[in-house]
This record gives C-alpha cells, sequence and structure tokens, in this order.
C-alpha cells in the first residue's frame, strides 16, 4: 500500500466531518454534504481520489450492508395495516412518473435506453432520509407518515426487483441469438438462488444465530459475513450483489435477532455509504453536466413538483382528506439513494454514459436538498395553500349523511392512535358512550371496543360537525396532538354552537400554552402527566 494512502484517507475523513456538520447546520442530510466532498476531492476537484481502488471497494460494502438492512427490516405487515393505499399509492406513483418522466427525457432528445434509466431514476424516493424528518418531527405515527412509511417500502420492493432484471437481463440488452436460453438460465439460477436462501432459512439460520447471538460482536461479524457471503454468490451467478445482499437480509428478517442486529449495523452502514457518496462525487462529469443543466433543473421542477402532485391525485381520488395526501406527497419530492445506485448500476453495465450518471446525481442534489425543507415545513407550506386544496376535497363521500341514532354519545373523540384508544377504552369501561371520529379508514373499520362507535371524518372538517350529535354530547374530546388541528376543531364547534365541555392533547408545555389560550376546559399533556405518575411511583419504591 501506498504510504501516503492512509494520511490521505484521514483528510478525507476529516472534510467529510467538517461537511456534515455544516449540512447539519443547514438542516441538510449528510447524503449532500458526502458527494460534495466527493466532488471536492475528485477529478474535478483536488484530484486526491479516482473513482476506483480503496473507495471503491468501500462504496461497494456500503451498498450491500445499505440492502442487507433494507431485506432485514422488510416489514410487509406495515404495508398490510396501511391498507390499499400502500400499494396504490406506491405503484402508482411509480407507474405515472415513470411513463411521464420518459416521455419529458424523450422530448429533451435522449435516446430509448437513457430516457427509461432516467425516468425509472426519478421514481424512488428515499426511504432513509423521510424516515428521519418525520420521525424528527414526531409524524411518524401520524397517518400520512405510516402511509408515506407504507408506500416508500414499495418502492424499495420495486427498484429491488429492477436490478435483478437489469443484471439478470443487462448483458443482453439488444443480443437476439439465444434469448430464450439465456432467459430460462437466468430464471433457473434465480430460482437455485432462492430455493438456497429458503433452506438457509428454514434449516441453518435459526439454530446457527442462537449460538452466534451468545457474542454481540460475533452477531455483527456474522451478519456482515453472511450478508457479503450472498452477495458475491449473487454476483457469480450472473445477479448483481446487491440483490444478493437484499436476499440475505430478508432471510434474517423472521428470526428474533433481526432487530439487534440490525441496530448494530446502521453506524456501519452509514460510515461505508459515505464513500459510495464520495466515489459518485468524483464521477461527476461537470463538461458534460454543465451543458445539460436546463435537463437537470426540468427534472428536478418535476420530482419537486410532479411527484406530490401524483401522490395526492392518487390519495384524493381514494378519498382520503387532501391535508393527508398533501404532507405524504411532500415526501416524494426528491430522489433517493436507490437513484444513484440504479444510475451507476446502468453506468457499470454499459447502458449508460458517464454524462448521465451526473444529470442524475444533480437531479438528487437539487431535490434531497430542496424537499428537506418542504418536509420540515410542510405544515406551514399546507396552511398557506390549504384554501385552493380545498376544492379537491373529496372525503365527504365516505359518510353518507348525518351520523345516526345508534351513535348517541355521552363523548366525541377525535382520533383512534395509540392515546385515543386508550382513552376510549378507558371511557367506555367507566360507563360513557363514545363516539370516535378519525380519518384513518382502516381504523375506523378495525375498531372492536365494546361501547365504542367509530366514523370516518376529520377534525379540521368543520362541516362534518353537523352530523355528529352535539346536542347530547356533554364533553368532545381531541387525542391529536397538533396545535393547528385543535385550533380548527375548537373554532368549528364555537361556529356550530356547542356548549358542552372541551378537552384538547399537547405533547409539550409550548403547545399546552397556546391550546389554553383558546379557552378550552382541559388540556391533556400524556407526557407530563405520565412523568408524574411515574415519579410517585419511584418515589412510593424508593421509600420501601
Amino acid at each position: 500500500m501506498d504510504p501516503y494512502d492512509f494520511p490521505l484517507v484521514a483528510a478525507v475523513l476529516a472534510l467529510s466531518a467538517v461537511a456534515g456538520l455544516l449540512a447539519t447546520l443547514l438542516r441538510q442530510p449528510l447524503i449532500v454534504a458526502f458527494i460534495g466532498v466527493g466532488i471536492l476531492v475528485g477529478p474535478a476537484g483536488a484530484g486526491w481520489v479516482e473513482a476506483d481502488g480503496t473507495v471503491e471497494l468501500l462504496a461497494r460494502l456500503g451498498i450491500a450492508v445499505l440492502l442487507f438492512l433494507v431485506g432485514l427490516r422488510l416489514d410487509l405487515h406495515l404495508v398490510r395495516t396501511t391498507g390499499p393505499i400502500a400499494l396504490a399509492t406506491g405503484l402508482g406513483q411509480v407507474l405515472f412518473t415513470s411513463v411521464i418522466g420518459f416521455l419529458i427525457a424523450l422530448a429533451l432528445g435522449m435516446d430509448t435506453v437513457t430516457a427509461l434509466y432516467v425516468a425509472v431514476a426519478l421514481t424512488f424516493s428515499s426511504t432513509i432520509i423521510i424516515v428521519k424528518l418525520l420521525s424528527d418531527k414526531r409524524e411518524l405515527e401520524q397517518l400520512h407518515g405510516r402511509i408515506a412509511v407504507g408506500f416508500l417500502i414499495v418502492q424499495d420492493i420495486v427498484v429491488v426487483l429492477v436490478m435483478i432484471a437489469l443484471t439478470a437481463f443487462g448483458q443482453r440488452v439488444g443480443s437476439g441469438a439465444g434469448m430464450a436460453l439465456d432467459i430460462a438460465l437466468v430464471f433457473a439460477k434465480g430460482l437455485g438462488l432462492l430455493a438456497g436462501v429458503a433452506v438457509l432459512m428454514r434449516y441453518v439460520l435459526p439454530g446457527l444465530l442462537h449460538r452466534v447471538a451468545r457474542s454481540q460482536d460475533l452477531l455483527v461479524l456474522f451478519g456482515m459475513a453472511y450478508a457479503v457471503s450472498v452477495a458475491a454468490l449473487s454476483e457469480w451467478l450472473g445477479f448483481s450483489s446487491e440483490v444478493g445482499a437484499f436476499l440475505a437480509g430478508v432471510s434474517l428478517a423472521g428470526t428474533p435477532y433481526r432487530d439487534a442486529l440490525g441496530a448494530r449495523l446502521v453506524s456501519l452502514r452509514d460510515f461505508l455509504l459515505l464513500f459510495f457518496f464520495l466515489e459518485l462525487g468524483a464521477r461527476l462529469e461537470f463538461g458534460e453536466a454543465g451543458a445539460r443543466i436546463a435537463e437537470a433543473l426540468v427534472f428536478s421542477v418535476f420530482v419537486l413538483v410532479g411527484n406530490p402532485l401524483i401522490v395526492l391525485v392518487i390519495m384524493v381520488a381514494m378519498r382520503y382528506p387532501v391535508r393527508v395526501g398533501f404532507l405524504a406527497g411532500l415526501t416524494v419530492a426528491q430522489i433517493s439513494e436507490f437513484s444513484l445506485i440504479l444510475a451507476a448500476l446502468g453506468y457499470s453495465l454499459g447502458h449508460i454514459t458517464g454524462a448521465t450518471v451526473s444529470l442524475i446525481t444533480v437531479v438528487g442534489l437539487v431535490t434531497i436538498g430542496a424537499s428537506t425543507y418542504l418536509i420540515l415545513y410542510s405544515q406551514q407550506i399546507y396552511g398557506r395553500l390549504e384554501r385552493r386544496l380545498a376544492r379537491f376535497e373529496r372525503t365527504g363521500t365516505r359518510h353518507a349523511g348525518p351520523v345516526d341514532g345508534r351513535h348517541d354519545a355521552d363523548v366525541v373523540l377525535y382520533g383512534l392512535g395509540r392515546f385515543g384508544g386508550l382513552l376510549a377504552d378507558r371511557l367506555s369501561r367507566a360507563g360513557h358512550r363514545v363516539l370516535a371520529v378519525d380519518y384513518d379508514p382502516h381504523r375506523v373499520a378495525r375498531n372492536d371496543r365494546e361501547g365504542v362507535s367509530a366514523v370516518f371524518g376529520s377534525a379540521e372538517d368543520a362541516h362534518f360537525l353537523e352530523s355528529l350529535p352535539l346536542d347530547r354530547a356533554r364533553c368532545v374530546v381531541s387525542a391529536i396532538p397538533v396545535v393547528d388541528t385543535n385550533r380548527a376543531l375548537l373554532h368549528g364547534l364555537r361556529h356550530h354552537g356547542y356548549r358542552g365541555a372541551t378537552a384538547v392533547t399537547a405533547y409539550n408545555r409550548r403547545a399546552a400554552e397556546q391550546l389554553r389560550a383558546e379557552d378550552v376546559d382541559l388540556v391533556i399533556e400524556p407526557f407530563a402527566a405520565a412523568a408524574s405518575d411515574a415519579a410517585a411511583a419511584l418515589d412510593g419504591l424508593l421509600r420501601d
């Protein structure tokens, strides 16, 4: 090894840390910072790093770990619980974005294969970035957050299938001789790989993992070795290493050790992916990319505006509230790391040029950077556009008219989530008749609580209040911890002349103070109440 390699790697890592700190201060994902560092130290910048050798090896390991963790955490239960909306939105957005993006690429003069790669790259959104942003905003458990994660899982499955197809038939594009035999051979190899993984899942991995898991360090080493080994086998069979790593993760997804293994590998994944983004930045060809900056801007605008609109239209067509569709739609206003991996794969297969990879990378930088702020300020953006979007609201067709007499209630409760569901149970057991209102149709359909009726509706829909038995309800409770939503509900109740008691929920002191200013009878603070009860219990334990 060159004696200057180690200081060079140290310098690149130091630059990456500084760039990462700057990105954090600007509330940007680290992906943007790392690609920027790759440009800075690559051939277009200082020329320290070439897109080959050690950096390429570490980049490939990072991609393998990423796909391994995607397979490891593949939660099909989440897709099922979000119902057909996850499948319809995920597949619908992929289909419409691909078709429209393909037509735009053709109109810009691209050849068919290049246009196809660019169009498909525009369809996938970053699960890592979106989950992180929604988690920071505490919106992961809200309806739009759960739907977004559901259709992102669908997208992840689609991108893996696309990569399988590309690596299986990629080398044979344009070759007609022996196509039937090639296809049969590919299917035979694929079935053999799946059968081998299935045998390992059924007979080998459960017992082996039980022994390995006695040492947490050995568990991490085993996970890495298993992921890379299956990835190497997949590549040897003619598929990509990414496909093998994904299958390795899926084979361990049903074991009780997946969470421990996944948690320990996340940091390693993030570190190794640094080198993938460095390599990607080093591959950027600015001479070609500069000449195609207009194309990059066209595609960026399409992703930032078109993708959210596609999701909004699909969700509104399925009778979901416009607000839910808008907030979920903003999560797809960027392309993902998988888009960049797909572009790199196409380049390695010889289907697209480095200039096309650079074009897709620039679109990624623009859309990831811009969409981060769209998601962070999604509530404020919706507030500005609410009146214009209200004309598209179609949720009224979900309820045929006024709630009938069977739904007479002492308490009208908005929100059947974790906290709202517990409130409904306790109130019902105390002998109160509860009418629950939720804008998640699947929660409404699954409600089987005794003494609790459930109807579909939104707390922000003032017209829906006309269908509720407000003249007989003694209290209206909101278990929704969103200040603007609670304000809209209180305003609607006052507008309809409701004279009973009102109670709303706040997760922090600032929100509680804002809601108390709205002349509400009770502000429920679940975390503060839980902390008080826990402190009292601990105090009693310490005094014993």
